[in-house]
């Protein structure tokens, strides 16, 4: 007896750069039958319009419909999310200028807006009184200058950030997701649950 079982799983989103967007462009298909995995991830599901980078949302009960036409006895079990955010972009010549101009303005911006908050907070906390404090308490009179105490502080800050992110070398320390890898994928999955949202409430998902 034939095994007409289909399984279909759907990520949050999927990124594209061509206009005809197939199954196996934005849905992982498993079947016991190669030739009818290969039919279906064939299926056109979207056909994006413009000259512009823009998302979709595709409902997987548009899918199942589409599999459903090319074999109706098809038996789909979802795998995953009921809805997939489609993100087309207009494929582009890679400009390593620009982009090395990119990264040198983000490490700007990162190393100033750092430098800036971690003075703040010392300003804040008055770090320089309490080291005056512990100074006094330790040797028994008042520092003159800086001191071993703010010597260590200065190297651990840096010892400490590079510990922490564990994302400024090819060895990492730990395979773990950085703190950045994580706050990243909580704002795509939010971000996408929004879009996935107002598609619903405006009517333009694609089901």
């Amino acid at each position: 007896m034939k095994d007409n079982t289909i399984y279909m799983k759907l990520d949050q989103s999927v990124q594209v750069v061509n206009k005809k967007v197939t199954i196996g462009d934005i849905a992982q298909i498993q079947c016991s039958d190669y030739a009818v995995t290969k039919q279906i991830n064939k299926i056109i599901a979207l056909q994006v319009k413009g000259d512009k980078n823009q998302k979709k949302v595709i409902s997987s009960l548009k899918l199942i419909e589409l599999i459903r036409r090319e074999i109706r006895e098809a038996q789909i079990i979802l795998v995953g999310e009921t809805d997939v955010v489609v993100e087309y972009h207009i494929p582009k010549q890679e400009n390593k200028a620009l982009e090395y101009l990119k990264l040198l303005v983000l490490t700007c911006i990162v190393f100033f807006g750092s430098a800036f908050t971690i003075m703040t907070f010392d300003t804040d906390v008055s770090v320089g009184d309490l080291f005056n404090q512990i100074y006094l308490l330790v040797m028994g009179h008042e520092k003159k200058g800086a001191s071993a105490l703010e010597l260590f502080y200065s190297i651990g800050i840096p010892i400490g950030i590079l510990g922490f992110y564990n994302h400024f070398s090819a060895s990492k320390v730990k395979e773990d997701p950085t703190p950045i890898h994580i706050e990243m994928r909580n704002y795509e999955e939010e971000m996408n649950k929004a879009i996935v949202a107002d598609a619903s409430r405006e009517g333009s998902e694609i089901q």
